[in-house]
């Protein structure tokens, strides 16, 4: 099983090596390198931010994970990028990206991640023009020795790709062998049938809907184009999420403040609402997947300072993903969990 590094602490007050002792001791064998953890990592070298120190936090970070025998399964978010109306800032991010494919070797995984593009000024939702920048980015990871493969990942917030379906859409435009989607459960559950500002968070058709769209997931999607999946629940907004709601934040889309501040474990003792495990045993029996999947949560409760939050959180997950694991009988196929 894996998860993302930051779902066990954020790197502004919980250091790599403690939040992968925790990982260790509740025995993931998979990390999501999320990329705040190398920038903090390089800030604390002599000299701060420079490439050269952040080579040196990749190499350390590679070397913690090895003597703890949990494998970089990937690195992001590598966000912003398609679609941007100002080609200079385009051309920027592909210098960003030659670099990040220096990470990835050094980290020993093959994979990138990007959510879609959530920017709501200064980009386009011209479909010709995210598809050209993304054969771009998955030509350029083509041209490396070995192969950079990239995971678009839908985010339910998106400005223009919204849906699994739409990111589908995309990845079967772009048609690269190194560009594949990423499937969430949390942003698959919320775009389908969840509204925090609404007064009922789930909606009262959210059964139909979603067996509509599971369907039709199984029956399109092609498991050889899913490069993993992450599991996530969400907990349930007390009230609606508007201004004045202790998650709201000014000018950010209220599905966005709610993914940011109250994500949760599959199974989590601080509740969740989304319909976690249909969407994973559609994902898994349903469609057949059977590469990694990982717990990406987000959390206000990442920021607590307190020294205990890595190793609380990675209990949770732990028991979190035993119980999923039991209740779907994955343990009944090869899947890498």
């Amino acid at each position: 099983m894996a998860i993302l590094s930051m779902s066990v602490g954020r790197a502004t007050v919980h250091d790599i090596e403690t939040k992968l002792d925790a990982l260790a001791a509740n025995n993931f064998q998979g990390v999501e390198l999320f990329y705040e953890d190398l920038e903090a990592l390089a800030s604390k070298q002599d000299g701060g931010l420079t490439d050269d120190n952040r080579m040196k936090a990749a190499r350390m970070i590679r070397r913690l994970c090895d003597e703890r025998s949990i494998q970089i399964i990937a690195l992001q978010p590598f966000g912003f990028y398609e679609g941007l109306l100002d080609r200079n800032t385009h051309e920027e991010h592909i210098l960003k990206l030659k670099l990040w494919f220096r990470f990835v070797k050094i980290l020993g995984t093959d994979t990138i991640e990007i959510p879609s593009q959530f920017l709501r000024e200064g980009v386009s939702g011209d479909e010709e023009l995210i598809i050209s920048d993304l054969r771009k980015l998955a030509d350029l990871g083509r041209q490396e020795m070995p192969p950079v493969r990239f995971a678009y990942e839908h985010m339910a917030w998106g400005t223009f790709v919204d849906t699994w379906e739409k990111a589908w859409n995309i990845v079967q435009k772009v048609d690269r062998s190194n560009f594949g989607i990423l499937l969430d459960t949390f942003q698959i559950g919320a775009s389908l049938c969840a509204d925090p500002v609404a007064t009922e968070v789930i909606a009262k058709d959210a059964d139909t809907i979603l067996d509509d769209s599971l369907n039709r997931l199984v029956n399109t999607v092609d498991p050889r184009k899913v490069v993993y999946i992450q599991v996530g629940d969400a907990e349930k907004p007390a009230r609606p999420l508007i201004k004045g709601h202790e998650w709201y934040v000014d000018g950010q889309p209220a599905m966005m403040s709610w993914a940011r501040a109250a994500r949760s474990f599959p199974n989590d003792t601080v509740g969740g609402c989304l319909p976690v495990a249909r969407i994973t045993k559609a994902l898994t029996h349903g469609l057949g997947f059977t590469g990694w999947m990982s717990c990406e949560v987000f959390s206000r409760r990442l920021m607590n300072p307190s020294p205990d939050v890595p190793a609380d959180a990675a209990n949770r997950a732990a028991a979190g993903w035993k119980k999923l694991i039991e209740d779907l009988r994955l343990e009944d196929v090869r899947f890498r969990i």
